[in-house]
């Protein structure tokens, strides 16, 4: 990436130490921060804000998924998101999701929940990935839904959700994705792709506060469904707009994804997330998985020169901005590259290394010598 020096100008991060954590959450760039102090001193000051506002970032975020505006709903984080998913769904009797053992609680908790009544379907890893074979053997008339992270959160595998949403629909299931660790770093078209629901958070990849995050749900889906939760957020604006009043003897729930809103989101988070994903969208994403990509490529070659696992697969179809290799005490080498000054997370018994498009080799280097040393 060109002038890398200027780009870390926008990150204080940097200055203080090696951050390479971004899997579990970021450091906030220096825009975003500006816009949440415009933001708190405009409201502090005036009671309101001049803060770009952008419908909540919500073009933004189609932009980044391929989707359209109308498609987005507000959520507080990807477990909300997920938990409106599986609680609109219906499950006949006999009826099971698919998903994987390599999944995050948030992505499988939903639907154990006994009231559902549905069985969850654990299709297992094979040295870190999810074989298709083994997916397509699992899905069948009884699945009402396929159920994984776009990029597994301990080791990095990226599913081909193209292929899955495939298998799915024919058995007339949903393809169900968190993508909390892939959106923001590579190209993703949820239309090509054929994704039925998409959620996150984006206090990971996409620089943004925690308490703020994004449903995407298919057009020709939204009314479908009836909403679990509702509220005032819920329902037909233009209604409110056009009379003054609130109708509290009907619901007209709102056509678009909004009918998935139920209350007042924050507005500031919103619009620091706003102002993290134009950044993103004006250093282009194709531009941040390249830097991305050649910096994990850059992590493997050297763990595997001093001899540690790989727990990431290394086919390019499958790699994503997550890097995990095993070491002896993983916690305690956490913890002492921690003094150094070195973020990283301890995962899967090996250590996690999420770099983003402003780190450097230098510092990939730098965490390699501090991780050797810390060996001996």
């Amino acid at each position: 990436m060109e002038d890398i020096d200027k780009v870390r100008e926008q990150f204080p991060i940097t200055k203080n130490k090696t951050y390479l954590n971004h899997a579990a959450q970021s450091p906030l760039p220096k825009p975003v921060a500006d816009t949440m102090r415009k933001y708190i001193d405009d409201d502090s000051k005036f009671g309101t804000t001049s803060a770009e506002w952008n419908d909540g970032g919500k073009p933004h975020f189609a932009k980044l998924i391929g989707a359209h505006a109308k498609e987005v709903a507000f959520v507080e984080n990807t477990s909300v998101g997920l938990n409106i998913v599986a609680n609109m769904l219906n499950y006949p009797k006999g009826s099971k999701i698919v998903t994987t053992d390599l999944e995050y609680p948030s992505a499988v908790y939903p639907w154990l929940r006994k009231r559902l009544g549905v069985k969850v379907h654990y299709v297992k890893n094979v040295n870190g990935k999810i074989l298709l074979d083994d997916m397509e053997k699992a899905v069948d008339d009884k699945t009402v839904a396929v159920v994984v992270s776009h990029v597994e959160y301990a080791n990095g595998f990226r599913h081909n959700l193209k292929v899955l949403s495939e298998i799915a629909h024919e058995h007339d299931a949903y393809l169900v994705v968190d993508a909390i660790q892939s959106v923001g770093t590579m190209p993703i078209d949820a239309k090509r792709d054929d994704i039925d629901f998409l959620t996150l958070s984006c206090y990971k990849w996409l620089l943004s506060p925690t308490g703020v995050g994004y449903l995407y749900v298919k057009d020709e889906l939204i009314e479908k469904f009836e909403p679990p939760l509702v509220g005032w957020a819920s329902v037909n604006q233009e209604i409110f707009e056009t009379t003054d009043m609130w109708d509290i003897y009907e619901m007209p729930l709102a056509k678009t994804a909004s009918r998935f809103e139920v209350g007042t989101p924050s507005y500031m988070s919103l619009t620091a997330a706003n102002t993290a994903m134009k950044m993103l969208l004006d250093f282009g994403v194709e531009n941040i998985q390249k830097r991305i990509l050649h910096l994990t490529s850059h992590l493997m070659e050297k763990v595997k020169e001093l001899g540690f696992k790989l727990q990431t697969p290394e086919e390019k179809h499958h790699r994503s901005g997550i890097v995990n290799f095993k070491i002896d005490k993983p916690k305690e080498t956490v913890d002492k590259l921690r003094k150094k000054g070195i973020v990283v997370s301890e995962r899967a018994n090996g250590i996690r290394v999420s770099p983003h498009f402003y780190n450097t080799e230098e510092e990939i280097d730098q965490l390699v010598r501090e991780t050797k040393a810390s060996q001996k």
